[in-house]
């Protein structure tokens, strides 16, 4: 058995890895840490987990050594704590953003403030399986990716490794996002009246998710130009990513298609969406919700040579705590769909 520990475990992420962890056959959950809800029960925050399980929260003080520690701090506080963390377990995955981006001159430009551990940002590997299976395998330190950058990149990332994408033309974005994605600390931009019914754009141009997707689509030391753009809808979960790329060359459709199967054949949380008909002909992220599945489809625009893909997926799952989960399996040699294979609802 593998001992574990989630370090700010009363946010829905942390939440999620708690529920996720509960049922993995090979973990045993010894804390579970809240600064303001220390010795309260987890369940009294995360009420879903009634009847699965009686621990408290315990305080960041209080954590003793384990085999792997999940840390969900809030973004900024992780860099700070990580020379601590790292004294608490030899393996950390990292869920914030604070070690997602390789350059520290990324953070000033992106996220407003300078990284007061840049040493360490070479030291971890950027968390997408399906993009870095085999450095994970052998990584101590893992940097979960952000929920709005992993749905665009999982849609992009074939496109741009077979080379068929005109980099000299910029990369359209738009993602919209459920209101989860804010976290669980209220705000007027989640608050009820504010959000129902809302089609919002709340960051139509600079989000911070743009660094990781021209970091990880960067190929051959060509970076694209990313314009990303942000809209927040009314749902609790998931994400939608619609991204407009131009290629080199008019492929046929066909060929397209073969670029995804060889990218994404033996995936095991990768589905190919694209039906001829019906409501459901491409990605859902409704259908997604509680689940590991990141749904890929695309459109051919007949008159030009621009491809329109659509990726989707529950941020809360597979854009973070699935995620993080799925690189620990990785990591720690077990089966990559473990504790992972909720297929999801419908009708939801």
């Amino acid at each position: 058995m593998v001992n574990v520990s989630i370090i700010g475990g009363s946010g829905y992420a942390g939440g999620e890895l708690v529920r996720l962890l509960l049922d993995h056959p090979f973990v045993t959950i010894q804390q579970v840490t809240s600064e303001r809800n220390a010795g309260k029960f987890v369940r009294s925050v995360h009420p879903n987990l009634r009847k699965r399980s009686d621990m408290k929260f315990s305080s960041l003080a209080d954590v003793k050594p384990v085999d792997v520690l999940f840390s969900a701090l809030p973004h900024g506080i992780a860099m700070g704590q990580m020379p601590e963390l790292r004294q608490k377990a030899p393996i950390v995955v990292d869920l914030s953003a604070d070690f997602r981006l390789r350059d520290a001159a990324d953070y000033p430009k992106w996220y407003g403030h300078d990284h007061v551990a840049p040493a360490l940002l070479g030291s971890f590997v950027y968390g997408i399986p399906e993009l870095h299976r085999e450095e994970i395998r052998a990584a101590d330190l893992i940097s979960s990716a952000g929920c709005m950058a992993a749905t665009s990149i999982l849609g992009l990332y074939p496109l741009f490794q077979a080379k068929v994408v005109d980099v000299s033309r910029p990369v359209v974005v738009e993602a919209k996002t459920g209101s989860s994605g804010s976290g669980g600390a209220p705000g007027l931009g989640s608050h009820h009246p504010e959000r129902s019914g809302a089609m919002r754009s709340f960051k139509p141009t600079g989000h911070r998710h743009s660094a990781e997707v021209i970091q990880e689509l960067t190929v051959n030391g060509l970076a694209p130009e990313v314009a990303f753009s942000a809209t927040a809808i009314e749902a609790v979960r998931g994400i939608l990513a619609t991204s407009h790329v131009f290629l080199n060359d008019p492929l046929p459709e066909k060929e397209i298609w073969a670029i995804y199967r060889a990218a994404y054949k033996d995936e095991p949380f990768m589905r190919l969406v694209k039906e001829a008909s019906g409501v459901h002909r491409y990605p859902e992220p409704k259908l997604l919700s509680g689940s590991n599945w990141c749904d890929v489809g695309f459109e051919r625009d007949p008159n030009s040579n621009r491809i329109v893909v659509m990726a989707a997926l529950d941020n809360l799952m597979k854009g973070a705590a699935g995620g993080a989960v799925q690189a620990f399996n990785i990591r720690c040699g077990f089966p990559e769909t473990t504790a992972l294979e909720f297929t999801g609802l419908h009708p939801i």
